[in-house]
């Protein structure tokens, strides 16, 4: 177990893609001491990046988790992907960390998944600290990254270090705390007295965030008032307090690639970023009262809670389950009770896990975060407790799925070596679907974007070593209802012996936004209590795939009204059938209506093709929100673009600026699909 909880650090390394995260992970590695040389992401060499998709690509695919030692301090990290693709990867690690470094590009600024992954810090109230990195950039600002922090993520951004001059000038930074000059070395860091051309934005700098600091604190603010001096360790207490109740963000510079500004990040982790303690008590629900919590304090003592949040099928152990524990003690051996799959699980080997190598332990406690060998029920976002005292953990928000794919093994030998390739993915990333549709004879796979589906279908190939054929992409639609309607339907059939009976009258009603909703109104017992299930059942398995196209159908509240049954014929089975055929003759006189993937789409690009670039987001059904000026000459574009107009779109872009712009997007919301456009796609879903 770590030395004491209050000097473990549970943190996740956040940002855009191409910020530089990976590489400043690397450099952790290096200065922590776990790794002798330094891994880079352009040769494959990064010891994050350890799936061969990764390598061959570049960027982050999977959340990496890995332990390292910095001053007396253990610290969990967890670097994170920055393409939206993956954007669960950031979710189910923002829910179980304690602080985060975002990363920014002092060229870039604040970019699209800046903005998400900020936005989903704020939903977990995770406390931050950032780093401008890539400073010996031409182009880079630290200024201008800073204003962009306030004005498009809302924090209150304050400098603790300003860069020693910028681009191919920068030699260093300033520490506003310990007011010294920090200059590099390849492995060390120099404090040395500010230079006289620095020092006049230096003081201006550090009375900058005294102001800040003084807004929260009053004690600061008593002696800033009174002009007298601040010593660095009531500094350090005072700008830890305003970093972990998310007063203030401090920043940091330097240029990872470079070894410039890594020991100081560090420092900053220990020194400004929460323990488990600082985070205190986690509120957990009792699984049999909806109203009753409790109250997880971060202590061995306490009894034993833990959130599983990843999934990795290793080739030498097997299913290797990712647990941040939040109370009590872990063992070897020790049983544990899986609240949300009504099951007990016998812990087989616990890891400490170095990327994609392993240390195995024989204990662990609060606080930390963790491998488990041997969990054959548990699944991302499950909640492992102790049997005495069952709880059930905030879970995981998983994304919907928006692109699907058609793929068939390459011959029929290979199809249930295909179904448990399958398998085992879906269970390491919710985000991912897989079903077969008996009609067609296909496998149908869906999941977040066009590089997630093309990632699944290499390690099918490589790591699965399944040969499969792969069709075109397509946009995974959603159905809805637009009216009410109440449908009286009764299920009666006779076939000697017992027969089925069930009466359901249900009213549909559009349900928007809220997803599937069953409402029992009932009275006087017309319809048993026992059947309730049977008929909510019946009726989300009749709304997994619509009459009118084929797809999902969901937003609908469905109120049993009245209905009948026989003491002797009526059946769990007989509700089911009922239910979902009372659905199926109500659906068409619902008015149904296509739900089609809306993706939030960012342009960065220069002035001239402006015009280029609006013309055509029109021509693909799309809507421009809002312009904004970026740089001297270049702009940002924000709008909103069916999925099903964006395939092809970089081409597109390309074409249209000559190459000089580029794009990112995110999926945002379903939405109503022109009336036109809906008959298009149904009559082309009934020929297929």
């Amino acid at each position: 177990m770590a030395r004491s909880i209050s000097k473990l650090r549970n943190i996740g390394i956040a940002a855009h893609i191409d910020a530089g995260k990976t590489t400043v992970s690397e450099r952790i590695l290096y200065f922590t001491g776990v790794n002798r040389k330094i891994g880079e992401t352009h040769d494959g060499q990064a010891t994050m990046d350890f799936m061969k998709q990764e390598q061959e690509r570049g960027i982050t695919i999977a959340s990496a988790s890995i332990t390292a030692e910095w001053k007396d301090h253990q610290i969990n990290l967890i670097d994170t992907p920055g393409h939206v693709d993956f954007t669960i990867e950031v979710e189910r690690s923002l829910r179980v960390i304690d602080g985060m470094v975002a990363v920014f590009c002092a060229v870039g600024g604040v970019e699209p998944q800046s903005e998400t992954v900020w936005n989903q810090a704020d939903k977990y109230r995770v406390p931050r600290i950032a780093f401008v990195n890539k400073m010996d950039r031409t182009g880079a600002d630290f200024s201008e990254v800073i204003a962009q922090m306030e004005k498009y993520l809302g924090t209150n951004a304050v400098p603790i270090q300003i860069p020693m001059g910028q681009e191919s000038d920068f030699t260093g930074s300033i520490d506003l705390v310990k007011m010294k000059a920090l200059t590099y070395s390849e492995k060390e860091v120099f404090e040395n007295e500010i230079p006289q051309e620095f020092l006049e934005a230096a003081m201006a700098a550090r009375k900058n965030l005294i102001e800040k600091i003084a807004d929260f604190d009053d004690e600061i603010a008593e002696l800033y008032l009174d002009d007298k001096p601040i010593e660095e360790d009531m500094l350090k207490k005072a700008l830890r307090q305003v970093t972990i109740k998310l007063m203030v963000t401090p920043v940091l510079c330097g240029a990872a690639y470079k070894n410039k500004g890594i020991q100081p990040l560090l420092d900053a982790v220990v020194d400004y970023l929460p323990s488990p303690t600082d985070i205190g008590t986690v509120f957990a629900h009792d699984p049999y009262q909806e109203d009753k919590t409790y109250e997880l304090r971060p202590s061995v003592n306490e009894p034993f809670s833990a959130l599983a949040f990843k999934l990795i099928n290793d080739p030498y152990v097997g299913q290797q389950t990712f647990i941040r524990i939040f109370s009590g003690k872990l063992t070897g051996g020790m049983s544990l009770y899986n609240t949300n799959k009504d099951k007990n699980e016998r812990v087989g080997r616990i890891f400490r896990i170095k990327a994609k190598e392993r240390e195995e332990i024989t204990e662990a406690g609060a606080g930390e975060i963790i491998a488990l060998v041997g969990m054959k029920y548990t699944r991302t976002g499950d909640t492992l407790c102790d049997e005495k005292q069952p709880v059930v953990l905030e879970s995981i928000h998983v994304p919907p799925a928006v692109i699907e794919m058609k793929i068939t093994p390459s011959d029929l030998k290979n199809r249930d070596k295909l179904g448990e390739a399958l398998a085992k993915l879906s269970n390491e990333d919710p985000s991912f679907h897989a079903h077969y549709d008996d009609e067609t004879e296909e496998t149908i796979i869906s999941g977040m974007g066009e590089l997630h589906l093309e990632i699944i279908v290499d390690r099918l190939k490589d790591e699965f070593k399944v040969p499969i054929e792969v069709g075109a992409p397509s946009v995974s639609f959603r159905e809805t209802v637009s009216q009410e309607f109440e449908c009286n339907y009764k299920h009666v059939k006779q076939s000697g012996g017992h027969g089925q009976y069930a009466h359901t009258v249900i009213r549909f009603e559009p349900n928007e936004g809220k997803g599937f909703e069953f409402v029992d109104i009932t009275k006087g017992g017309v319809v048993p209590k026992e059947y309730m299930p049977s008929i909510e059942k019946g009726l989300r398995a009749a709304m997994e795939k619509s009459p009118l196209a084929g797809y999902p159908v969901v937003d609908v509240r469905c109120v049993l009204v009245d209905g009948s049954f026989h003491p002797v014929d009526s059946s769990d089975m007989a509700f089911q059938l009922c239910a979902a055929q009372c659905f199926k003759q109500a659906y068409p006189k619902m008015k149904p209506v296509l739900l089609e993937p809306v993706m939030k789409v960012e342009v960065n690009t220069p002035d001239e093709y402006i015009g280029n670039i609006t013309r055509d987001i029109t021509k693909r059904r799309g809507r421009i929100e809002n312009m904004r000026r970026f740089r001297k000459g270049s702009q940002k574009l924000d709008g909103f673009i069916p999925l099903a107009e964006m395939f092809g779109y970089a081409t597109a872009l390309r074409n249209v600026t000559s190459g000089r712009a580029n794009y990112s997007m995110e999926f945002f919301q379903y939405m109503k699909m022109p009336a036109a456009k809906q008959e298009e796609v149904v009559a082309a879903r009934k020929k297929a």
